[in-house]
């Protein structure tokens, strides 16, 4: 076991969201970036615990500039045959998608290394191989970068992984024979002669010292087990101070959806990111690279939700992950969740990015308070529901978007989105104290986002003065407090042809409440037109395999 002195996601403030636009051909842009200092403003994500020894965990997201020429692709063994025959076909799809990625990143001046673990023979005497093997000797070469390393830390050692992939991991019905079948890197990833092969930790950590790069970007197979083991692995370059980033839209799992937790293969790789971001280093997707929105296997028939979270006031960056578990292993969904700044003021709060993920989104949640997005982000959310897709409204999306006047220039804000896109009329809330009780709506009990709900319930969230909606609205849930007006407190609506439900609850403590969960759960399912879970059989029949 290799262990870390700190936690290895406190190390990194990594991270990149740009788009690299060129468009010379390949030499010229490789002039190009000799004379001129290519950046990447990268986006990534990580799992911060909220308190030490609390095992819950809340998303953070940050930027840098990363310099190109300070920044190396590190491909883990994307071999061209792999003894799972599901493993080799989802290689073949990761590769094309990677070629276009690393020819792009090295046009920027980005090194390339290549590493099919077990194949150098088949490189003896190429340019690329002998790069690798003539990199001179670092002086900070670590003792132990020869060696696999099993686990970061004891943090990460006693909590385990995710998955059971005791089995070899292959999904296929009947399983593969295991075995060494490869023979070198899969082809359709160009190696160019100013690229580096290497599946030696030693070679590829005196390449990166002999080339200053202190920026690494891992991706390949399999994240489970090469992705994070191998010398030139996450664990190996997060444990001795590489800026290490995951891609991870550009990797898979060795996982057997039916070994623990029985979810889908698809799930499991998300199971495996996420314990990435908690205990070794963040994530980012190839977005950075290629724009639009990220690579999706093409078997991954998941309904896709995308979370908009960007608030301060009520915990989302801790709620909506747990959330976005449940659905994803419960009911099999796949769950992206975009996370803003939760500073409450400056102009750093207005900033965000990953909206281009909305192009492949069945739903959109939006849990966000007074941000007004750069031009080029808001446009995607315009374009979602020009579409006429679904939204779910988390409590401060009455008021999402509007900034009063003071975001960024060429930031845009949504001041209607309330009356517009969720019919309502938030016009300010009674103080925090009285604790509201929530009761059905008479007449609404049939409602399919009812299904299972028990009520009253009581939530802890200030009530929000909202009446009188908009008369396109359907009440379905009233809220009251001593000696006011009751309100409503969740209602459906439809903008176009999107059809949308939004509730003013949202409190951190009304996550734990299983009346309120039931409840988004519901709305999800009606969002995208699917009947709604009733029992356990049920929901086993839901999540997909």
């Amino acid at each position: 076991m290799c262990v870390s002195k700190s936690k290895a996601v406190t190390i990194f403030f990594l991270i990149m969201a740009g788009i690299l636009l060129n468009t010379l051909p390949s030499g010229e842009q490789n002039a190009k970036a000799a004379t001129n200092e290519d950046t990447f403003t990268i986006t990534a994500r990580s799992r911060i615990e909220t308190s030490e020894g609390s095992g819950k965990y809340k998303l953070s997201s940050s930027q840098q500039k990363w310099k190109a020429s300070e920044t190396a692709i590190i491909i883990c063994d994307m071999w061209n045959e792999h003894w799972c025959k599901g493993a080799t076909r989802r290689v073949g799809e990761l590769a094309v998608r990677m070629n276009q990625v690393v020819r792009k990143a090295s046009d920027k001046g980005v090194l390339i290394i290549h590493a099919p673990s077990g194949t150098m023979g088949n490189y003896k005497g190429s340019p690329a191989r002998k790069k690798a093997q003539d990199a001179p000797k670092a002086a900070n070469l670590p003792k132990d970068i020869g060696r696999w390393c099993t686990w970061i830390n004891e943090d990460e050692k006693q909590t385990g992984y995710p998955i059971d992939h005791s089995d070899g991991g292959c999904d296929c019905k009947p399983k593969c024979k295991q075995g060494s079948v490869w023979r070198k890197q899969i082809d359709t990833i160009e190696i160019r002669d100013e690229d580096a092969i290497s599946d030696s930790g030693a070679e590829i950590w005196n390449l990166l010292e002999q080339h200053d790069i202190n920026n690494v970007i891992l991706m390949g197979v399999h994240t489970n087990m090469c992705v994070l083991g191998r010398p030139f692995g996450l664990r190996h370059m997060a444990r001795n101070g590489k800026n290490v980033v995951l891609m991870r839209d550009l990797t898979d799992t060795m996982y057997n959806s039916r070994m623990k937790p029985f979810v889908s293969h698809f799930t499991g790789t998300d199971l495996v990111i996420e314990h990435i971001e908690k205990f070794v280093c963040p994530t980012i997707t190839s977005t950075t690279v290629m724009g639009g929105p990220g690579f999706v296997f093409r078997n991954d028939k998941r309904p896709r939700v995308v979370f908009i979270s960007a608030e301060s006031e009520y915990g989302a960056a801790e709620s909506l992950p747990g959330f976005a578990h449940e659905l994803e292993t419960k009911y099999g969904f796949y769950c992206e969740i975009l996370q803003g700044s939760t500073e409450r003021s400056g102009p750093e709060r207005h900033e965000f990015s990953g909206m281009e993920s909305l192009e492949n989104a069945d739903l959109v949640v939006v849990f966000a308070r007074r941000r007004a997005f750069p031009r080029q982000q808001m446009k995607y959310l315009h374009l979602y529901l020009e579409k006429g897709k679904p939204l779910i409204g988390l409590r401060t999306a009455s008021h999402a978007f509007d900034a009063r006047g003071k975001g960024p220039k060429d930031h845009a804000e949504w001041t209607k989105f309330d009356s517009d896109v969720l019919g309502g009329n938030y016009h300010g809330h009674y103080g925090s104290g009285p604790t509201t009780t929530v009761t059905l709506l008479d007449g609404t009990e049939k409602h399919p986002i009812l299904t299972g709900v028990k009520t009253p319930f009581t939530s802890v969230s200030s009530l929000y003065q909202v009446s009188p909606l908009k008369k396109s609205t359907k009440t379905l849930l009233i809220g009251t407090i001593p000696d006011k007006e009751p309100e409503p407190v969740a209602w459906t609506n439809s903008y176009g042809k999107s059809l949308v439900f939004y509730t003013s609850l949202g409190h951190v403590d009304d996550f734990k409440n299983p009346q309120f969960r039931r409840l988004l759960v519901n709305a999800v399912f009606w969002a995208i037109d699917k009947p709604m879970p009733k029992d356990k059989a049920e929901i086993k029949r839901l999540v997909t395999h």
